[in-house]
This record gives C-alpha cells, structure tokens and sequence, in this order.
C-alpha cells in the first residue's frame, strides 16, 4: 500500500500492485506498508465473495450469496422458517439448501387413508430435506395430489466437497424423458472441439464455464460440478441441429456419478436401441452392422481413427466394431472414411453401408441427470 502525503496534510491510501518490496523504487513522500491478503486461502465458502479489510493480516469479510448468512456464508437462511417465501395458505414451504419449494397440503380433513398417506409422505419428504437426503432437483411427487409448483431455475445444490453450485434444474416434463426435476450437467456445442472424445473435461474434476450453467437450454457449453457430484438412474439426452426442434431420450443406468463412468475410459454396455440413438436427429443416418452403445464407445482394435463417443452408438459397415464409420453421440470424434473430426455432437456417417447416405450433422447438445 502507497500513502503520499496530500499539500493540505491529509494522506490518500492506494492499493500498489508491487508483488514484493524488492519491487518498490523510493519515492520521496511516500510510506510503503505491507499486509498480507486473507482471502487468498478462500475461507467463504463457494459463489460468496472474500472482501479483505487490509486492516490487519486476518480481517475479512464474506459477502453471501442470497439465500445464505453467517460470517464464512455456510448457514443456509430458512425461508419457511423466517416466513420469507411466497407459498399460499393451501401450501407448505419445505426448505432446500439456498431455496425452498412450495408442496400441496394434502386435501379433505376426513382422516381417511388416503389423506393420511399424502400427509405422511409430505413429513417423510421433509425430513430428508433436513437431513439433506433429497435428489438433486427438487422432484415432481406422484403421491401429492397436484405436482410440486416448483420452477425451472437455478437451484444451489451440494457438491461433493460440502460447497454448492447454482444449477439450473429443469421441473417441466420432457417429452422422451418424463417429469422433472432433471439437474443439468453438460451443454455441448458439436461445432466446437472443447467436449471432444480426448478432452480432460470428461475424465477429471474441473467446471467449465459454470456460470453457464445456470440457465436453460441455451447454445453457452458448461460443465457443472453435477458431474462428478450427483448419483443417477436416468440420463435425458437432448440433442438440436440448426433450423430443428430438440428432440430427447432417456438412458436408464445407475451409476454414483457421471465421472465414475468417464474416468475409467472403459465401455460400459446400455441397451437404448438403434431407434432411439437415430430419434435425436431427424434425417440421421447410422451403418447398419456393430451397433455398440452405452458409455465410453469405441472399436477394440481402432483402426486408422475410427469413430469413439462418450454417450451413444457407433455403426459400421463390416459385421464387426473393428473400424467403425459412423456415430451419433456425445463427446465424439473419429476422421475414418468420410467422418468429420471436428464434430464433437452430433451425427456423422460414411455412405457405405448406411441406411440414411452419408451424413455430418453438428448440434447443440445437453445432459441433463435424474
């Protein structure tokens, strides 16, 4: 920190960005004091702002995120609790870590089986929220009488490391995949190389762009900390070509993560079919023979660069998998033949063998868990 000497006898403090006092040149008038930076350890939790005092080595300050209070931002304000939530009289308000959602009460005051299950479950679902057992998402109920009014948004849900990432959860049904909520983990544009089938982003634990990743299905690439954070049983896949409407499949798998899967970079089988690979793109096209899908696909030879994905199917034109041609999937790459490499999502096939001619169809992709 510099502090010249003002003519009318004050002192004007400036920050100096000197890195070091072998970097400092005497200056006559001026005071030079040194202090440690306390936020540099990162003590707020994530999403809060660290704002140092200067005053001493340790002062600071956590500037908390909404929704979340104390000196480090780590205790979650209870909207139900302080009445600070919009729920109707005819409502609920269950807390969520950084939220709250608004559940039916359940209807008729006659005491009969009915109500009493839907009361009981409703305190069931409370409970595991306060003990943070909850999905990601917060979940539409069959047993409620009406679905939860809860909103596609940006939630603040827990990762692995007990901090939170505001992530965008989509509450609507999905046609191809069901009801919500679906918790967002990847967006993928196939004309950039930057979720291509060798990029670390699918084998370690960084975010990319997180940010982006609190909207919608927008074309802004993201990678959320849902990857490596979030258990699943279903997967909804979307993929949207230019100029066409996103169409969606759902992948039933249980894994304890995404990563889990990815970091192996070993082929795990599913069984979603042919069909339902092709239903992502209208006009695709897939040689008709191997037909290998799941995750972590590729040929167990590779021959001369041939088509791998991460999420999806690989076709060829051989009854083998050797040196396959063609592909739709996620995270995907492979210049055999005709292929183009450069398509990161999307679909492309050589003509030989193919049921729908040669194709190379770059799209917009999304990942979304259950």
């Amino acid at each position: 920190m510099s502090v010249p000497q003002l003519d009318n006898g004050q002192w004007r403090c400036e920050l100096n960005d000197a890195g070091g006092q072998e970097n400092l040149i005497d200056e006559a008038g001026q005071v030079y004091y040194f202090t440690k930076n306390p936020c540099n350890s990162s003590p707020c939790i994530k999403n809060a702002t660290c704002r140092s005092s200067f005053l001493d080595g340790d002062s600071y300050t956590c500037v908390c995120p909404a929704d979340f209070t104390g000196a480090m931002c780590n205790e979650d304000i209870d909207e139900c609790k302080h009445e600070l939530h919009n729920c109707s009289s005819d409502q609920s308000c269950v807390n969520q870590i950084g939220s709250f959602i608004c559940l039916p009460d359940p209807t008729g005051c006659d005491g009969s089986e009915s109500s009493q299950l839907k009361s009981k479950a409703i305190e069931e679902y409370k409970i595991k929220v306060a003990a943070h057992q909850i999905l990601p998402c917060p979940v539409q109920m069959s047993w409620l009488t009406e679905p939860s009014n809860a909103k596609s948004a940006a939630y603040y849900l827990k990762t692995e490391d007990g901090g939170v990432a505001r992530t965008y959860c989509h509450m609507e049904n999905i046609q191809g995949c069901g009801g919500g909520g679906w918790t967002l983990v990847m967006k993928i544009d196939g004309a950039k190389a930057t979720f291509s089938y060798n990029s670390d982003l699918w084998t370690n634990k960084m975010p990319f762009k997180q940010s982006s990743g609190k909207s919608g299905f927008d074309h802004n690439e993201t990678k959320m900390p849902s990857f490596w954070s979030t258990p699943f049983t279903k997967l909804c896949l979307g993929m949207q070509a230019a100029g066409q409407e996103t169409n969606w499949i759902t992948v039933s798998y249980n894994a304890s993560s995404l990563h889990s899967l990815m970091s192996t970079n070993i082929h795990h089988a599913t069984n979603v079919g042919r069909g339902d690979w092709k239903s992502l793109l209208a006009d695709s096209s897939l040689q008709k023979n191997c037909n290998m899908e799941g995750f972590n696909v590729k040929p167990p030879n590779g021959k001369r660069n041939p088509a791998v994905t991460r999420i999806g199917i690989l076709g060829n034109n051989g009854n083998n998998c050797d040196s396959c041609n063609s592909r739709i999937g996620f995270g995907s790459k492979g210049s055999r033949n005709s292929q183009h490499d450069d398509n990161s999502c999307g679909n492309e096939s050589d003509a030989s063998g193919a049921d729908n001619e040669e194709k190379h169809i770059k799209a917009n992709c999304f990942i979304l868990l259950q």
